[in-house]
């Protein structure tokens, strides 16, 4: 057995499991300082004004995004069930289609992204007093989009395969690259906005350059040969079956969150930028708890190839008890502090802070919920099973968000932040307890059919 398919088929879980998960958090933490780097700086230097029109984007740029990012989530889960069932031809024309898919959707992004950008945020009702940066950020952004896909496609196959350290390292020089340009920008040529959309597309350069560099010098299945470079049909089929799920469902999830940031971008300008705020910080506690999801995907797609379910039932126990864990933990340490650390973005606004704490209470708080939730849909697209968690989720997040801020939301006496807010817990809960039966549901059938073909 190839030694990354050992690594994940093979021997103990629960260690494994953590000193996978570990590295992956720490890739999306610093992934994540991107973003925060951007903020913070911003938000000290150029004002909570500047700070709420970067914040403005994040939705509607996770939207138009997301549906790809969910393609390199097929290509990663082709690549572990690959990996397990021994088919390295499968994994070597998976590599190969993916490196082009990940170039041609980032261009398409780039168009869609520089040329809509005033509309999108128009149609998000964003402030007269913000949109002009907030377009000027998302214009620039986006021209660095081919980047941001090279790398997270790359990096979901390394993963894959158990390469864990690889995007660590490399984030870990893109992100104090990240940093050191904003404060050049940002302090020293005084071009706020602008400036931390280009030092995040330059640090993002920078690790696209390096993960392909890392897929070119592999001594296995996924090594990359440029003259190879070739999107294969049946494999970019393959990507689209579980991926473009999975993208779907990100997609639409933005949606409510859209929904969601134009209903506080009604509460005027200030409320954004506790909210952006609060949502960074939030951000922390969510990659921390992703990275469960990432490692669940990744184990069950090479457990699912190798056939190993019984072995499928103990990572789903073992990621779930250990994401309810971090979830608790950090969300809460994040409520604790929650005014010191909005303090961190925010210093010329004392009621942007306690609106940001407002959010932090609901949302921070029962964060683990959202951990749980994933983790199902982790392991059911781990299993190639996309469409039903997508839909799943698309009932349980995006349509119950949609009726909330319809209904509830749209009562008077009701028309506040604290209801808007806690629509996020209640619909991870409802979402995690009908994927969990949807799990054991379909696990039931698979080790039965499996039973009666070993029987036979």
């Amino acid at each position: 057995m190839n030694k990354s398919a050992a690594y994940m088929c093979e021997g103990p879980l629960l260690k494994k499991i953590i000193f996978y998960a570990l590295p992956v958090v720490l890739t999306g933490l610093l992934q994540l300082l991107f973003n925060a780097a951007d903020l913070i700086i911003v938000g000290r230097f150029a004002g909570s004004l500047c700070l709420g029109a970067v914040g403005a984007t994040g939705s509607i740029i996770n939207l138009i995004v997301n549906l790809f990012i969910g393609l390199s989530v097929g290509a990663g889960v082709l690549v572990a069930q690959g990996v397990g069932a021994g088919s390295y031809e499968n994994v070597h024309k998976t590599v190969h289609t993916a490196i082009p898919a990940a170039i041609i959707g980032g261009a398409g992004l780039t168009v869609i992204g520089v040329g809509g950008a005033r509309l999108f945020l128009e149609l998000m009702g964003t402030q007269s007093d913000v949109i002009d940066m907030s377009v000027t950020y998302m214009r620039i952004y986006f021209c660095g989009m081919i980047f941001s896909m090279v790398y997270n496609f790359g990096a979901s196959i390394l993963r894959a395969v158990g390469d864990i350290r690889s995007p660590l390292l490399f984030l870990s020089a893109a992100g104090i690259l990240n940093v050191l340009l904003n404060i050049v920008f940002v302090v020293g040529f005084k071009i706020d906005v602008a400036g931390v959309a280009l030092a995040t597309i330059i640090s993002q350069a920078v690790s696209a350059a390096l993960i392909v560099f890392a897929l070119s010098r592999r001594d296995d299945a996924c090594r990359l040969f440029f003259k190879e470079i070739k999107i294969s049909k049946e494999h970019f089929a393959g990507m689209v079956r579980i991926g473009l799920p999975a993208g779907i469902q990100g997609s639409l999830f933005s949606i409510s969150n859209v929904l969601i940031q134009s209903s506080i971008n009604s509460f005027g300008s200030v409320a954004m930028s506790g909210n952006a705020a609060a949502g960074n910080i939030e951000g922390f506690v969510y990659v921390s708890m992703n990275a469960f999801q990432q490692t669940a995907t990744n184990f069950a797609g090479q457990n699912y190839g190798a056939k190993l379910y019984k072995r499928i039932d103990r990572i789903v126990i073992i990621c779930l008890i250990s994401v309810t864990f971090v979830g608790l933990t950090l969300g809460n340490l994040c409520v604790l502090f929650s005014r010191k650390l909005l303090g961190i973005y925010i210093t010329d606004s004392l009621e942007a802070i306690e609106i940001g704490v407002l959010r932090m209470s609901f949302i921070a708080a029962p964060y683990f919920l959202d951990g749980i939730m994933e983790v199902m849909t982790g392991t059911l697209r781990g299993m190639g099973r996309s469409v039903m968690p997508m839909a799943v989720t698309i009932a349980g997040v995006c349509v119950f968000r949609i009726v909330w801020i319809a209904t509830v939301f749209a009562i008077p006496e009701y028309h506040t932040l604290k209801v808007l807010f806690i629509s996020y817990p209640i619909s991870w809960s409802v979402t995690f307890a009908v994927e969990l039966i949807a799990y054991i549901v379909i696990m039931r059938k698979i080790k039965k059919q499996n039973t009666a073909i070993s029987a036979a």
